[in-house]
């Protein structure tokens, strides 16, 4: 078997970390809960630390918010597809949008359902992800700002989310500026320039977040206390608030080399020999758990000495030398993550979710 156990105390200590610095700049800020999958008891866990508003890409994670606890602030965090609008307007009391047709849709659903819908109109600043083109904000704007039961709440983006785009204080100034520019034009205020992520963090701890931007949407740091820019963990934060265990249910001395005619693998690698290993043997585990649940590239071993070797749809092979730590059938290996591999993890049902002080 396999599980994942989140350590709740130390969830909450990178939460009191952000909410303070946030509470200093007087930044909003709301939690990206999308790691969790919709887990039931992951979300309650999240929403006991005091959140009060949470975001995700999947619109039944939201319902499942709702349910737990209806005054929670929900945030769709990707544009709405035209099918989906009628759910969307439903559970997400916020949507993040860059596309006129879709907010005249969301504009007429929210009529329907009798709702006053918020919208952070997303800007193109760089990562060539969504966002209306700078040059074109202005009209966008004045065709939607008077839409019936819409309200703007903000101009937001996102970087380094599809072509690694780092932020920087001149493109966070800028759409700052064009938060000015739309609210003298139409004489109407703007709440929130919502350009924080967790790779805008470091920026505020390093005193260089221009002071416009006032509203966060947090996730890998949180869950990771990682400084994206720097790639480790940020001092008072927890690296470990996920962890993941394996059970060995295979503990062998095998060749180091495999033997006979190689073609593919079902993932479509070849294997290269290297010929100065032929005769050469060492202790090999196989884990109760694979491609199917994880990519291996992800897995951090909490041993240093182990190396993984690869993997299959339902299991990943360890190399364990000459097996100092005498590592036998029923054991269990412990793992740290990287953001993607919890996040494959929680998405898969194969896998045992636990929770641990």
């Amino acid at each position: 078997m396999a599980f994942l156990n989140l350590h709740k105390g130390k969830l909450k200590e990178n939460f009191d970390y952000l909410k303070d610095i946030f509470e200093e700049d007087h930044i909003s800020w709301g939690v990206v809960s999308k790691l969790f999958c919709g887990n039931r008891t992951y979300l309650k866990e999240l929403i006991s630390l005091g959140v009060r508003e949470i975001h995700d890409s999947r619109i039944s994670n939201l319902a499942k918010v709702k349910e737990i606890e209806p005054s929670v602030q929900t945030v769709y965090i990707k544009p709405a597809s035209k099918r989906n609008i009628p759910k969307m307007v439903k559970y997400a009391d916020v949507s993040l949008n860059s596309e006129l047709t879709t907010i005249k849709w969301i504009s007429e659903e929210a009529v329907n359902q009798n709702k006053k819908h918020k919208i952070i109109i997303m800007v193109e600043t760089g990562d060539l992800r969504e966002g209306v083109m700078g040059d074109h904000l202005i009209d966008f704007y004045a065709k939607i700002f008077d839409l019936p039961n819409i309200e703007i709440v903000g101009l937001g983006t996102n970087l380094n989310c599809l072509n690694g785009v780092m932020p920087s204080a001149d493109k966070l100034i800028q759409l700052s500026l064009y938060k000015q520019i739309i609210e003298l034009k139409f004489n109407k205020k703007i709440p929130w320039v919502s350009a924080g992520t967790s790779v805008t963090i470091p920026l505020l701890l390093h005193k260089q977040l221009p002071k416009g931007v006032n509203h966060f949407r947090v996730g890998e740091t949180l869950y990771f206390g990682v400084d994206l820019f720097e790639e480790k963990v940020i001092e008072g934060m927890n690296g470990d608030v996920f962890e993941l265990f394996a059970e060995i249910i295979e503990m062998q001395e095998k060749p180091l080399l495999p033997s006979g005619s190689l073609a593919a693998n079902p993932q479509g690698e070849v294997i290269e020999i290297d010929e100065s290993l032929y005769g050469k043997s060492s202790y090999r585990a196989i884990l109760d758990i694979g491609l199917l649940d994880v990519d291996p590239k992800y897995l951090i071993a909490e041993d240093g000495e182990l190396e993984i070797l690869g993997a299959s749809s339902d299991m990943i092979i360890l190399n364990l030398g000459l097996n100092p730590k005498n590592y036998k059938v029923g054991d269990t290996v412990k793992f740290g993550l990287k953001y993607m591999g919890a996040l494959s993890i929680m998405n898969s049902s194969y896998v045992d979710k636990k929770i641990s002080s």
